[in-house]
């Protein structure tokens, strides 16, 4: 959401918030229909990528205002705006245009218009021009005295006075509602939400606001999503609801003359621009942005560990594809390829051949095409730790231990975590505090961070193999459980460790674990229903959208109500039938046991091919044709299915694949599904760990 006083504004404003890719009201490159009928039909079919379709029909292929109406039957008003904006745009455009020739008068129409210093740069730079940069054109921006002005928003709709500290910034004032004399600390939010990003940010950096208020320091929140907790003005001393661009966060560190900026509680965006921040002169709190910089880049945090001595799959940074597959080849398949600066493994995937590989490194190379991509070694079979910690110049403060579920492989935003772990053996706790205390004094870590390890079994019978494969120097979206579940506020530690001040002594929260009179699991929930076509798929890229967590006196218990308090999901009812199917990489063993647990429970089990019903025993084939979704309807009725536990670990390259199929068909039929075979495995655990009769009760 965005605040202005000017649609334009406001409009170019809100487009940038949603993504940091988008410069505003402009094309996208690369997505744009080819001929004028793909236009038109993409026109008069809302999506949410008609806004852009709408400035490629008025910038590239000059539709008017009026033809634009008759497709789209979208207000005039608003068009008219639209056209505004592409009227500065094409002056922007203009060959005889350049940064040299800009004058006051047309660079604050521009920024009036809602024109980011980064846009404006590219336009200058556009139709064969010489290249200008977004700090040339703030450098010049600055020489003319153009800055935006800091504005109220009025809470009592003008019948009273509101003096409120409920801010935004704007160009098209003339005096600032404020005056700069607090010299706050500035808090960067979480921004929009997606999925990878959601509420978890939000109460990281509500905690750190109010750690900081405990310590007596002013504090500056910036964020513009309306539904955060953050964004309410009684949470701090002044909210700006603006974007978190480089630009705006610079523009409001500057009128505020801010006392420093905490970049690590509000996930991957405010850690994207940390480093030009902190080059450019802003004092940013806690650990180095060039720290962060070099954790989140694959090449140098790899070369960092082999440095000091912690392990990690085998790596190697991309140079071609050629030696990509060579890598592949020497190490074996499957190989996982890692992309730089995203959240929500976006982009990341597991290969399991050549083909695959090719494919995956192209869309790595296209979501982060400024840093560079690693590939390393996927580790079949072996459990992830996901360890949240509070580190003060690089010394331990505090640290968590969740143990996944799921095999390694799942991103830990859609896996279910176990604290504390339940199925460590002795000794791996305090291996993973120490490999925990290495790399915070490596990275001389002063705030928060959060590291997957790989817990790989050894093939000795020895103590397994740890290897840690990422490392985030901010606060992850566990920290709100781990921080619940051992009653120890991370952020608050954290907040405390990044001033330096009061910061809490370091102790061991994980010492006598295993002792614990309970254990808490955090389970995934989905929204597969809303997104029509996607597979329900669980891999190295989140899908997830929330999160349940319940605690058990067992991790059988704890996993049961969670599972069972997620939305959608509950037990066959008796008399049903449990459908199942597998793959190649399925562990037997385990489908068998899932398949004789429920027939022993009195449900008949369906399969959807001979080869499948053979291995799980006394199983019927059923299948479906899923090109007739009305008959499949019919056909899922008559069969009785009321659970779907696909236990395949192999993603298709399709929509044929009949694995896709049948979890597909699960999500659309709204049936329970199960899609993992560790989960399945504990869900039956969990069920034959109840006393007599509690199953039955539950069946029902």
């Amino acid at each position: 959401m965005a605040i202005v006083s000017t649609f334009e504004e406001s409009l170019q404003k809100a487009i940038r918030s949603a993504d940091p890719s988008f410069a505003g009201f402009a094309p996208l490159a690369g997505c744009m229909p080819e001929t004028d009928a793909e236009l038109d039909e993409a026109l008069r079919n809302p999506t949410d990528r008609r806004l852009f379709h709408l400035a490629y029909a008025m910038l590239e292929r000059n539709y008017s205002v009026e033809r634009l109406h008759e497709l789209t039957r979208i207000d005039r008003w608003f068009l008219y705006k639209l056209d505004n904006i592409c009227a500065q745009h094409r002056a922007l455009c203009d060959p005889h245009q350049t940064l040299q020739t800009l004058g006051r008068a047309q660079l604050e129409a521009a920024k009036r218009m809602g024109f980011s210093d980064a846009h404006i740069a590219r336009l200058l730079s556009a139709a064969g021009k010489a290249a200008v940069g977004e700090d040339a054109v703030r450098s010049v921006r600055q020489s003319f005295g153009l800055r935006p002005f800091a504005k109220r928003i009025d809470t009592l709709a003008g019948e009273f006075p509101a003096p409120t500290n409920y801010l935004y910034t704007t160009y098209n004032a003339s005096t600032d509602d404020v005056s700069f004399d607090e010299h706050g600390t500035m808090v960067l939010g979480s921004g929009v939400y997606r999925i990878g990003s959601s509420v978890e940010f939000d109460w990281c950096g509500v905690s750190a606001i109010r750690a900081l208020r405990q310590l007596g320091h002013k504090t500056v929140m910036v964020n513009y999503n309306p539904e955060t907790v953050s964004t309410d003005f009684d949470e701090c001393d002044r909210l700006y609801f603006d974007e978190l661009s480089y630009e705006r966060v610079r523009d409001i560190y500057d009128m505020e003359q801010a006392g420093g900026v905490i970049v690590s509680v509000g996930g991957q965006l405010p850690q994207n621009i940390a480093l030009r921040l902190h080059q450019n002169g802003m004092r940013v709190l806690g650990t180095s942005p060039e720290k962060i910089d070099a954790a989140e880049d694959r090449h140098r945090f790899s070369r960092i560990l082999d440095e000091i001595g912690v392990d990690q799959p085998a790596w190697k940074e991309l140079v071609s594809v050629e030696d990509a597959e060579k890598f592949a080849e020497t190490v074996g398949f499957p190989v996982l390829v890692r992309p730089s600066y995203v959240l929500s493994g976006a982009a990341m995937n597991v290969a399991y051949d050549c083909e695959s590989l090719r494919r995956h490194l192209q869309l790595a190379s296209d979501v982060s095409p400024e840093h560079p991509v690693v590939v390393t070694k996927f580790i079949l079979g072996a459990r992830e730790l996901d360890i949240d910690a509070v580190a003060y110049k690089g010394e331990l403060v505090v640290h968590g231990v969740c143990e996944h579920i799921e095999d390694a492989g799942v991103h830990s935003g859609d896996a279910s975590l176990v604290l504390p772990p339940a199925t460590l053996p002795a000794g791996v706790m305090d291996r993973v505090r120490e490999i925990g205390g290495r790399v915070a004094k490596a990275f001389e870590i002063s705030g928060p961070f959060n590291m997957q390890i790989i817990m790989q079994p050894a093939d000795d019978g020895a103590e397994p193999l740890l290897k840690v494969i990422e490392c985030n120097l901010r606060a992850s979206r566990s920290f709100p459980f781990v921080s619940k579940v051992t009653d120890t506020n991370f952020i608050d530690a954290a907040t405390r460790a990044i001033v330096g001040e009061a910061v809490p002594a370091p102790r061991d929260l994980m010492q006598n674990a295993d002792k614990w009179p309970y254990t808490a699991i955090k389970v995934p929930q989905f929204s597969w229903t809303r997104l029509a076509g996607a597979d329900p798929f669980l891999g190295v890229e989140m899908a997830s959208t929330g999160e349940v967590a319940c605690f058990g006196r067992t991790p059988q218990e704890a996993y049961l109500v969670s599972l069972l308090a997620v939305n959608g999901f509950r037990l066959p009812q008796p008399g049903k039938a449990v459908y199942i199917g597998v793959d190649d990489l399925t562990e037997q063993r385990v489908a068998q046991k899932v398949a004789r647990h429920f027939a022993q429970a009195g449900y008949p089990i369906l399969t959807d091919c001979p080869e499948t019903a053979r291995l799980l025993g006394d199983a019927e084939v059923v299948k479906f044709d899923y090109a007739d979704r009305r008959g499949m309807r019919d056909a899922v009725d008559a069969s009785k299915i009321d659970l779907v536990i696909n236990l395949a670990k192999r993603r298709p390259e399709d929509k044929a694949n009949r694995d896709y199929a049948m979890r597909r068909m699960a999500v659309d039929f709204g049936i329970p599904l199960v899609n993992d075979q560790r989960c399945a495995e504990m869900l039956v655990d969990a069920l034959e760990a109840l006393p007599a009769g509690t199953a039955t009760a539950l069946y029902g």
